[in-house]
């Protein structure tokens, strides 16, 4: 059948490098070829293989002529298999870039492309667009971080970065005193060919793998993550971090009467959000008074080029690095209780619908009540804990109406279609050396869950607000799932009997039903971790386009401008606009800059998530590393022809490998996601509880492995 295809596609080719041909259309060539209606479809699968392969083009006008494929840029995103993908800017497919079709490109090169295959047009069971690199044009690593090995005259550094598959070659004299042990920072010299691996020079001795700070040091070099502020950025710091004056307080509404609080986490510092809340007749008035850190941080002074180059702070398991420097952050920016504060205030009047009937951005000066914490104001409202109504006994009618406000809102949210990803944040607890003492679960409280319903009220009432005044502005978007991912979804939950209505466009209340249909199901952890693959990751645009998840019309980031860029630039944007200054100038140059601010901070979120991820990854490795041959309880959440994965209360998660299962043979069902003894007929499914034992932790690859426990 092959050679039978092979002999079509050759008899085709030279009939299109024939000196007479002249392009054509499909249609005109069946003529030409005298082929019948029938052959037509083998005719172009032919011409789409030849154009795949890159011998054949074809025009916009619909024509084929002989000539090379398109040669196409992007960037590449290395896998850790040998494989890739290439991304690029405004295209929303990926391309696949088999590991033998890598050309040596790194995670991060832009590269030169063809497309050797196009998509298929059979939906999810379709194959996906592939290509072949042809050349890079650019290096994104520079530099890697890895383990330093001694080996006789030279040395190789083995990369902690899993995506980068080769040890570096480190020239003797080039390793800068590092012994067999230490982390380094390396810079790459040569990227390597086909015998000879990348090699590069010793440029920093992070410290010695099992010394303290080391590991999560490693990884914040590795992210190339700022560890310090320059001098120009401190100085700057300290002359505009004086207490609000008179002068600062004219021309501001002043709201230092209103009661107002802060609600926090306990140790948070850099606390840039108060909320007020009072109530005449039925309409309920909210006030989210937001720092107003442009009053201290100018457009483009040294602060702000260092706040825009970082885009946002990072919180790491042991320390965070902040987007501006702590003198701001956590001083003049920081609504600290019983001090004069400069604010922008979104304040809102609310129906008992839950609808914003009247709002109103204003710049404000405000003094907050109290520093509240979510432990307390849960305490409150949930366990009416003597001790904290009596302390906070001035404070209880405020606290009961917030709770009141957010029951309805969090409603109307539900009705329209936002998805509520439930999943459980880890708890950390470290001691002084960095070791974790304790991981658990960090649940959500009618606290936390107060404070995200009134954030995300206040978002959306700017947004909107912005969106109709036709100004240039920067919009936190969703975009509607991958329509393949989708289907494939649908296809995964008909095994578990769950059936998920799919028109001509996916709608959030589907998927927001589905999840309310597995809530408290064994299937409940993979189906929501399935879904929230198939979404769209969120991002920072000019334009608004909506946010899926939260089935939101208009969003974006305003509420702190303390750790993210975005909500700093949109208010400079409200501030102009309050002032009366945002004029055709000033109008042009927010649409000149606004898609790279965009472009900037996405990055920038990505990379904080990733490198927040890691951390807490490691850190999880090194608990069960001193837990080796313990036992413990937890569920099946993924089955894998290679194993199960099994997720413990705690929020760890380690693979129990089909090698490790001892009593028998086991055969992955796919259909079903069930792993069969072949002997025992014993089943492993997900959801399933399950007992396992520790068996190994690896630091270096990250990874947790289990044993399932014999039953008694």
């Amino acid at each position: 059948m092959e050679n039978t295809f092979e002999k079509r596609k050759k008899m085709v080719y030279d009939f299109i490098c024939d000196d007479l041909y002249v392009p054509m259309k499909i249609k005109e060539m069946a003529m030409v070829l005298q082929i019948t209606r029938e052959q037509r479809d083998e005719l172009k699968e032919v011409l789409d293989a030849l154009e795949a392969e890159g011998k054949i083009s074809l025009s916009k006008r619909g024509k084929y002529s002989k000539g090379q494929a398109q040669k196409l840029t992007g960037i590449f995103q290395a896998h850790a298999r040998g494989f890739g993908f290439i991304v690029r800017e405004g295209v929303e497919d990926d391309v696949y870039i088999p590991e033998e079709d890598t050309q040596g490109a790194f995670q991060g090169d832009e590269v030169e492309f063809i497309i050797t295959r196009k998509k298929d047009a059979q939906g999810s069971s379709g194959r996906r667009m592939e290509g072949k690199i042809t050349r890079i044009l650019s290096r994104g690593t520079t530099q890697i971080v890895g383990l330093y090995e001694k080996c006789k005259s030279y040395g190789f550094v083995r990369p902690d970065d899993p995506r980068m598959q080769q040890d570096v070659y480190i020239p003797e004299g080039k390793e800068k005193g590092a012994m067999t042990g230490h982390k380094v920072v390396v810079k790459l010299t040569s990227y390597g060919e086909e015998q000879k691996k990348p090699e590069g020079i010793v440029e920093e001795i992070i410290g010695h793998i099992n010394d303290p700070g080391t590991d999560i040091l490693s990884i914040v070099k590795g992210f190339a993550l700022p560890t310090e502020f320059p001098e120009k950025v401190m100085n700057q710091a300290e002359r505009v971090s004086k207490e609000v004056s008179p002068a600062d307080r004219e021309g501001r509404k002043d709201l230092r009467t209103w009661q107002m609080v802060t609600i926090d986490g306990e140790d948070a510092k850099d606390l840039d959000d108060a909320v007020s809340l009072t109530k005449e007749g039925e309409n309920y008035h909210l006030g989210v008074h937001i720092a107003d850190v442009t009053n201290y941080v100018q457009e483009n002074s040294a602060l702000d080029r260092e706040a825009l180059k970082r885009g946002t702070s990072v919180y790491l398991v042991d320390r965070v690095i902040p987007m501006l420097p702590h003198k701001l952050s956590n001083g003049i920016c920081s609504l600290n209780a019983g001090e004069d504060r400069l604010a922008l205030s979104c304040l809102m009047t609310i129906n008992p619908k839950g609808e914003v009937i009247d709002s109103e951005i204003a710049e404000t000066v405000i003094c907050v009540d109290e520093r509240m914490s979510y432990t307390s104001v849960a305490r409150i409202l949930e366990e009416r804990d003597p001790q904290e109504c009596q302390r906070y006994a001035p404070l209880l009618p405020l606290f009961e109406r917030m709770a009141e406000l957010s029951g309805i809102l969090r409603e109307r949210r539900k009705k329209r279609g936002s998805i509520d990803f439930d999943f459980p944040e880890t708890k950390m607890v470290l001691d002084a050396q960095g070791r974790p003492v304790e991981i658990k679960p960090y649940e959500r409280n009618v606290a936390t869950k107060l404070i995200e319903d009134f954030m995300l009220l206040a978002n959306e009432t700017v947004a909107e607000e912005y969106y109709w005044r036709e100004l240039p502005f920067l919009y936190r978007t969703h975009e509607m799932p991958d329509e393949e991912k989708v289907k494939a979804l649908c296809l995964f939950i008909n095994n578990f009997g769950y059936h998920m209505h799919v028109g001509n466009e996916v709608r959030s209340k589907e998927i927001q039903k589905l999840l309310g249909k597995v809530d408290g199901t064994p299937e409940e952890a993979l189906i929501s971790r399935l879904a929230l693959r198939s979404m769209k990751q969120a991002k920072y645009t000019p334009e608004n386009t909506g946010h899926f998840g939260l089935a939101a019309k208009y969003y974006t980031h305003f509420t702190s401008p303390i750790r993210r860029y975005p909500d700093l630039q949109i208010h400079r944007i409200i501030k102009e606009n309050i002032r009366g200054r945002m004029n055709e100038e000033r109008i042009a140059h927010y649409e000149k800059i606004l898609t790279e601010v965009a472009m900037q901070s996405s990055m920038m979120e990505r990379r904080a998530e990733e490198a927040e991820r890691e951390t807490v990854r490691l850190k999880k490795v090194e608990y069960m590393k001193e837990r080796i041959g313990e036992e413990f309880e937890g569920v099946i959440s993924g089955i894998t022809r290679w194993g199960a994965y099994v997720e413990l209360p705690n929020t760890i998660e380690g693979m129990v490998h089909v090698t490790n299962m001892w009593d028998d043979h086991y055969d992955y069902v796919e259909e079903r996601y069930e792993l069969i003894g072949e002997q025992t007929r014993k089943v492993y499914q997900l959801g399933q509880a399950v007992k396992i034992r520790v068996i190994a932790a690896d630091r270096i690859q990250r990874t947790i492995d289990f044993e399932f426990c014999e039953e008694p």
